[in-house]
């Protein structure tokens, strides 16, 4: 891979969450779901990955009603996105 660009995030499905999150702060396992536009299983994969590498920070708040799962990029993965956005827009420049 070349330098700078994070392995974790490059994926696609990957890097477009962190882009939204980056965007919202914070959103809902749904939201995020329809914002890819796949399926439970694929959505719940790629947030595990990111989580795993401390990148994102999964919470299910309890209280009346059904219990969501919401995501939010921690300061490590907020560091870790940016850097890769910078890395991209190197790549990009020097092609």
């Amino acid at each position: 891979m070349a330098a700078g660009l994070n392995e974790v995030i490059h994926a696609p499905n990957r890097l477009r969450i962190c882009a939204f999150l980056d965007g919202v702060g914070k959103a809902e396992f749904s939201v995020l779901r329809d914002m890819l536009g796949a399926a439970d299983s694929v959505t719940s994969k790629h947030l595990k990955v990111l989580e795993d590498a401390g990148y994102v920070k999964l919470t299910k708040p309890t209280g009346s009603g059904r219990v969501k799962t919401w995501a939010e990029l921690t300061p490590a993965g907020r560091r870790a996105y940016e850097s890769h956005v910078v890395a991209l827009k190197a790549l990009i420049a020097g092609a």
